[in-house]
Order: structure tokens, then sequence, then C-alpha cells
């Protein structure tokens, strides 16, 4: 899987996902972003600079919380094209009586990242595109040396009632599918990440009526699948969806993963003739004399937490 892009997204599909518009965050996203919130608790290492990777999509009410946790820290919002970075610059300029816009570094808003960051706050985004490990190689570039990555996904237990559904009616799959968080780790290692700390957690929502589900379904995602019924579907089949998710529990399942690591700094490969530039020979000899001082360092990832 790591040298794989997932087989069953469909690209011309993901690109028209991330060109639509937002007006909102998802409720599920916001609430998965408050629960990796609460992971920066373990965390010992206070960024001077942070990056917001897809802020509208993740969860703007997020971005408050983190805001909050790292006063001081420099931010940059990073969003997919120009009209979804300017609506993300009008929702977090402070207004201009308030004593913040004058005292606080003004959040930049930028499609691409160009100065290297200490944190890079990824929420409810890998999952959806068609090039998973160009988007971690983006991360790892739009980090700092010792600088972590925080991101969440779904997982492949996702939608599994659905998906059930889906089978017995004879129906393709409702939803692409879901990379599975070892596979994940995986490629945090192959783009470059070191002491990556993978975890997940089931979500199961339960609705009111299978209009609702299919209310907050829109909101979190579409379906990216190859396979994916390519023509337009009728009334028939809409009230056929509809009464078999009322005859099901109209219960959800979500599985959420987390995931966690650090970038390390590159080795420099030695060979018989071998040439480095001269910030990689600084860079060098700057580890050299930090390591050899009579000081304590963390020696992995795994020494951040608490």
């Amino acid at each position: 899987m790591a040298d794989q892009n997932p087989p069953s997204v469909d690209p011309q599909a993901a690109r028209r996902w991330h060109k639509r518009p937002v007006a909102e965050s998802a409720w599920l996203h916001e609430e998965v972003a408050r629960r990796m919130q609460e992971r920066l608790d373990w965390i010992k290492s206070q960024p001077q600079s942070w990056v917001h990777w897809a802020p509208l999509n993740g969860g703007m009410e997020a971005h408050a919380l983190l805001q909050q946790r790292y006063p001081k820290a420099a931010c940059t919002l990073v969003e997919t094209s120009e009209a979804r970075a300017q609506h993300v610059a009008r929702n977090v300029a402070p207004p201009w009586w308030q004593a913040q816009r004058w005292l606080h570094a003004k959040p930049q808003v930028v499609t691409q990242v160009t100065q290297p960051a200490q944190m890079l706050w990824a929420n409810m985004s890998l999952h959806m595109t068609d090039q998973p490990q160009a988007l971690l190689q983006q991360w790892h570039q739009a980090l700092a040396v010792d600088g972590f990555l925080m991101f969440s996904c779904l997982g492949p237990d996702t939608l599994r009632e659905l998906r059930a559904l889906y089978r017995a009616l004879g129906w393709p799959a409702p939803s692409h599918e879901f990379t599975d968080m070892h596979d994940w780790g995986d490629m945090l290692v192959a783009a470059g990440f070191a002491e990556p700390v993978m975890d997940m957690e089931r979500i199961t929502l339960t609705f009111e009526t299978p209009q609702r589900v299919l209310q907050e379904l829109r909101g979190l995602g579409r379906n990216l699948h190859l396979e994916r019924f390519q023509a337009l579907r009728g009334r028939r089949w809409h009230g056929q969806l509809l009464q078999a998710i009322e005859n099901s529990a109209m219960q959800v399942t979500f599985e959420v993963v987390y995931g966690h690591a650090f970038k390390p700094a590159s080795k420099l490969s030695v060979r018989a003739q071998s040439e480095i530039s001269l910030d990689q020979m600084r860079a060098a000899l700057t580890r050299g004399k930090v390591q050899g001082a009579a000081r304590a360092i963390p020696k992995s990832g795994l020494d951040q937490y608490e």
C-alpha cells in the first residue's frame, strides 16, 4: 500500500470535491478536531509557528481552539483555492475594534506553504485525496526539522451499515475504500516522517429520519469510487434508498484514524565522492555540537510525550 495510490478513488471526482464551495465545517469534522486537539495535551513541544491545512473542511471552530492553545504562535492557513482562501481570511480576521487585531500577528491565508512551521494540523482531509503520498510529501516539506504532524482521517470501517445495505440491494459501493491506519503509518515513514503514532476509534451516530442521514453524509464527503453509478438516479431509486435506511437502525459508523509523526533531520549519504550544500554542512555541524553538549536531548519522537 505504501507504494500505491488508493485503487478505488477517481482522480476527477477528487478534484471536483476539493473545488466545491464550502459554507461551514461539518459537525463531525468539528467533533473529530476537538478530540484530536485534546491529544495535544500529550505533547511537550510548544510550536512557535503552525500550519492549519484545509481549515474550512477540517473545522473553523477547532481553529479557534488551537489559537487559544498557542496564542503567541504564528499561524498560516492553507486552502486549496483562492476562493476558499478569501473565505477563510474573512472568517479569521478579528473585528477592527478588538485589541487582538492590533496586538497579535495576523494569520496568513495562502494556497501554498513557503515558510516551514513547527506543527502542521490536518483534520479529515487525507481520505479525500487520490494522491495521498504526494499530500504527505507536501506536509513533510511544510514542516521544519523536529516539527510534528497531527492529522485525522476516516478508516475502513466507515459506513459499514450503508455498505451492507448497498450490497444487499445489489448496488455499487456507496463510497470509495478507506485506508487502514497501519498502511498510513507505512506511508508516513516512506514520506520521510519518523516515529509515527497511530490510533483509532469508532463513532456511531443515530438519526431520527433517513433524510437526516443523507443530509449529514452530504456534508462529510462524496462517493469518489471509480465504479460508482455513473448516471443520474431517479425518484424511485431515491425512495427505495430512504425506505431501506428507515428499515435499518438508522445508524452510521465512522472509523476515525488519528496520526502523529515527527520530521527528523535528513541524513547525509556518504559515498566515495559526495557533494553536499553549505546549508547541509552547517546543519550537520550544528547538530553535532548540540548532541555533544552535556544536556538532555530527546532521542525519539516518543520522548516528546509526557
